[in-house]
């Protein structure tokens, strides 16, 4: 039944990320859900260091967001998909130093990515 659920999370990530679009930055929520789709399951129930897998894509994004658009964009998908999804907030704040990558900002449901540049 827990694996059920995490599924069911999961795809519900995948299609709320894919809904949010932003119209002037080169990065979509699609191209961030591509690449932190194997940080789903981490992020819900997971516990230690992060599956190498998540790492990448958590570096992907990082190294795809350059521009401040870019950069606003990832924020606001990532927050919004942590406000749907009951991910662990001390695990989602700390993945990013977790995986030795530098975001711009923090992975939280509270971000303002409007100040992020």
């Amino acid at each position: 039944m827990k694996s059920h659920n995490v599924v069911a999370i999961a795809a519900a990530f995948v299609v709320f990320l894919l809904a949010v679009q932003a119209s002037e930055a080169a990065i979509s929520c699609s191209d961030v859900i591509s690449n932190l789709r194997p940080c789903v399951s981490y992020l819900v129930n997971g516990s230690g260091k992060p599956p190498p897998a998540c790492c990448s894509g958590v570096s992907a994004v990082a190294s795809a967001a350059s521009t401040s658009a870019d950069k606003k964009t990832a924020c606001n998908c990532i927050k919004s998909a942590a406000k749907n999804v009951n991910l662990n907030p001390q695990l989602a704040q700390a993945l990013p130093g977790n995986c030795g990558v530098n975001l711009p900002f923090p992975v939280s449901p509270n971000t303002d990515c409007s100040k992020i540049g």
